[in-house]
Order: C-alpha cells, then structure tokens, then sequence
C-alpha cells in the first residue's frame, strides 16, 4: 500500500462484498481491504478514453470477436486478489463468461490504462506487477504525460515483453487480428471520430 496516500483511503477493513455494494461504482478501487478512491481524470485522460472507446467499438462492430469493458467495471483476477477498475477492459469471445453483471471475474485479455498524474506509479508500478502475476495476456500503457506508449505482451515464461511499433507506427496483436493501432492519433487535440474511424478500418478489414 505504499503507493497509497491517505488521502485517497475511503475506508479500511472492508470486506469485496461490500465494496461492490458501496463502492465499486463511484470509481474506487479495493486492496486489501482497504478502498481506494481514483482521482478524477484530466480533460486529455478524457479525450484519449473516448477514442479508444470508438476505435475498439469500431472493431468489434466490424469483427465481433470480443467485448469492450470500460470504467467503473471492476476487474477480479483471483478471487484472493485485489479489485481493479482498468480504463478499459477487451474480453474475447471465449472468454465471455468471464464477464458478469458488475465485474469480471478471471482474465481479461487485454488491459489498458490511460496514466494519471496520480496514477503514474500505480499503472507502471502496482498494476504491472499484478496484470503479469495474473496472467493478463496483453497489458497496454497510454501516457498523455509523456506521449508514450508501452505494449506489454505475456511471454511463455509468465513475463511480460515489450512489443514493437510496425513500420509505419502502429501496434499490432494476435489477439485482435488485422487491427492497426496507430499510436500518433492518440496525441492529436481531437482524435478522430467514428466515422473516420470506421473508414481507416474498413480499408484493411473488409
């Protein structure tokens, strides 16, 4: 819990029950029982959220394969392990029983977390830590901060490995096929919308 101030502690002692009830859905997190209240994000926090929630609804509208998951779900790995509330969770078909009413219950395939100012040490930090003990297979860090981007990818050893951009500045996955991540877009003022979207994926998809 060092990463915690105690500041941010809005309880103590409290049970994954009743941090569901209470809690969960006013943007906290649970660790050991104590529950953890998230910052409220900035305006570009905001802004690259809502692109990778059009270009993820994009792809699954065109290829259904998966399912999108974004904050406040709760995220819970073990049963025995903490309640995360990732920016967005992608869960594949396969794996749709993963997904129940308020959470996720097991492995979401890919987790993404757009850094905070106060968030900084928990994405690479706490949470790295945690999605690779989990076995979260893919864990992407998108920070505004920095312009960065950090492409995390599950080896057969249980470690994550950094991932490599394409030559053209994209990210690719096996997970995802044909999706094209292009990195830049998440730094432009206005990202593009749906409809520019909709029209960069049909290109390479239909």
């Amino acid at each position: 819990m060092a990463a915690v101030l105690q500041a941010d502690i809005v309880a103590a002692e409290v049970s994954f029950d009743e941090y569901m009830e209470k809690y969960a859905a006013e943007f906290c997190e649970w660790f050991d029982g104590v529950v953890v209240k998230m910052s409220p994000v900035s305006d570009v926090h905001n802004i690259i959220t809502l692109f990778l929630i059009n270009f993820f609804s994009t792809y699954f509208e065109l290829r259904p394969i998966g399912l999108l998951r974004q904050v406040p779900f709760v995220l819970k790995i073990t049963p025995d392990g903490p309640a995360r509330e990732p920016d967005l969770q992608i869960i594949l078909n396969e794996h749709a029983e993963w997904v129940k009413p308020t959470r996720v219950e097991g492995k979401a395939d890919i987790v993404i977390e757009v850094v905070s100012e106060e968030s900084t040490e928990r994405d690479y930090g706490q949470k790295f830590v945690e999605y690779e003990a989990g076995g979260i297979p893919e864990y992407w860090i998108v920070d505004p901060l920095r312009h960065e981007t950090r492409f995390y990818r599950l080896s057969g050893e249980g470690r994550y490995a950094s991932q490599m951009l394409n030559a053209s500045g994209e990210y690719e996955t096996p997970l995802l096929p044909g999706l094209h991540v292009p990195v830049n877009w998440l730094w432009q003022p206005t990202p593009p919308g749906p409809i520019a979207i909709a029209q960069y994926m049909q290109a390479w998809l239909v």
